[in-house]
């Protein structure tokens, strides 16, 4: 369990009160820095990518885009350990903890052959999305390059669960940080050539990108299986366990089919947003990349959310899972506001690191007021992107899955169609789609809010209960009396 249980509560006080802001943060801090290690990764290698040519970094959003969305539903698999570790710890059952996160490396490693067949069905893949021929073939390169990093990304999100899941989000912190400092600093030397290294450009940044994956999968893999966690945990118990991956892939399956379809609707709108042009393909990839600054915290405060549900779920207390969600939001919706005030006010400030290490020209300076209207509509969609993931994990953490699949299913096939329908039909033009994507988020968010509302995930439980021998049972009664 999270330290903080070990703390004395205060009920009369929202910071130390149980599932209160103390608590909340204790548990999501660690997961926000983590996330933002990720995305102040991602954002550093487009910002390399713009210095080495717009192409390349258009082209690199676009099939790294499309590569998280081929791994979406084993990700989506592994990522629900950490919801049967939470509620194994709530409950009080240590020694299926182990078993739990192993389920979890099986499923990447029989899956990742399978989603590796990509590779050569990058060409015909990205020449669906009709952009222009030298945009295709840095696509296609940086899209086989990622590929190989498949395993290393699935089995590191399966084994991290181990401390995710019982709240011990420190060390998750420390290794994403460290593995995204690994690849900001790879990023440097084999994009542009440095220390004796040729220089690779959109391939290098690939490369780094699997170099660092498969570090982060090595060390999650040496600290799970140390020795004190094996007794207590059973964490170097790599047995398949038939009935217990049968109810992570039950569980799982549907939050895996939900990111798949999400993901790809927004692949869809990003390779139809690219017919519209070069200046609407790099301003809306920038955007998108900036966008993440704000996006990828709140995905730090959604696992968090998810976590204390299934902990506390696991006690048998969902008014704790509740209070744990409304803080989640409270705390989460303070940090978006600030961030939109910013895009609002100072989008230069976010910008400007694209356009540090290259000389000032027509598409630039297009771009670059493009890119700042595109993120009137981020700062408009925000709030409500903020309460759709804060809610819609904690459905997720206490086993509400099939629900959310079927919203995923519907929503994303209406973005698709009304995406194909602005930019082919009506011809809306680029506002037009973000338009679109606003009215999207707004209304996801309301959806599960109102899902939340219902509360009919407070009977929800994704693990069994404690089987206490009916001998044992009539003891401790007779013991009581």
């Amino acid at each position: 369990m999270i330290d903080v249980y070990e703390v004395p509560h205060d009920e009369s006080s929202w910071w130390r009160r149980a599932a209160g802001g103390r608590e909340v943060l204790l548990v999501s801090l660690p997961l926000v820095i983590s996330s933002l290690s990720w995305t102040v990764m991602t954002f550093v290698d487009r910002v390399f990518l713009k210095w080495e040519s717009g192409a390349a970094m258009a082209a690199a959003f676009t099939a790294s885009t499309l590569w998280f969305a081929l791994l979406c539903l084993p990700l989506g698999i592994c990522m629900y350990c950490a919801t049967f570790v939470s509620q194994y710890s709530g409950n009080h059952q240590p020694a299926k903890v182990g078993p739990a996160v192993w389920q979890g490396f099986w499923v990447a490693v029989l899956l990742s052959p399978i989603l590796m067949l990509a590779i050569p069905l990058a060409p015909f893949l990205f020449s669906l999305a009709k952009h222009e021929p030298h945009i295709t073939a840095l696509e296609i390169k940086y899209f086989q390059i990622l590929c190989w990093g498949i395993p290393a990304m699935l089995i590191a999100q399966a084994l991290s669960s181990f401390y995710s899941g019982r709240g011990k989000t420190r060390i998750v912190m420390c290794v994403d940080t460290g593995v995204a400092l690994l690849n900001v600093v790879l990023d440097y030397v084999w994009i542009f050539g440095e220390f004796g290294f040729p220089a690779m450009g959109i391939a290098g940044a690939g490369w780094a990108t699997v170099a660092s994956l498969w570090v982060k999968a090595f060390i999650y893999g040496m600290l799970v299986i140390q020795k004190k966690y094996r007794l207590e945990f059973h964490s170097f118990n790599l047995r398949l366990n038939r009935p217990l991956i049968g109810r992570l892939l039950y569980y799982g399956a549907p939050s895996g089919f939900q990111f798949v379809i999400d993901v790809l609707g927004f692949t869809c709108f990003i390779m139809l947003v690219g017919r519209l042009g070069v200046v609407e393909a790099e301003a809306t990839s920038m955007a998108f990349s900036i966008a993440t600054l704000a996006f990828m915290p709140i995905w730090g405060f959604a696992q968090a959310a998810s976590i204390l549900v299934g902990q506390h779920l696991g006690e048998n207390r969902d008014d704790l899972s509740a209070r744990a969600t409304w803080t989640t939001l409270q705390v989460s919706l303070v940090y978006m506001t600030i961030v939109s005030l910013c895009y609002l006010f100072v989008p230069g400030m976010f910008l400007a690191p694209f356009f540090a290490g290259s000389e000032s020209s027509t598409v630039d300076n297009a771009a670059w007021n493009m890119a700042i209207n595109l993120l009137r509509f981020v700062a408009a969609y925000n709030l409500l992107d903020a309460t759709m993931m804060i809610f819609v994990s904690a459905i997720k953490g206490a086993g509400d899955t099939p629900f959310v699949l079927k919203v995923s299913v519907i929503m994303a096939s209406t973005m698709v169609f009304c995406s194909w329908l602005a930019v082919e039909v009506i011809h809306t033009g680029i506002y037009g789609c973000w338009g679109l994507i606003t009215i999207w988020v707004w209304m996801l968010g309301i959806i599960y809010l109102w899902r939340f509302m219902g509360g009919k995930w407070r009977s929800m439980r994704v693990i069994e209960p404690i089987v206490v021998e009916p001998e044992l049972l009539e003891k401790n009664t007779a013991v009581l009396n």
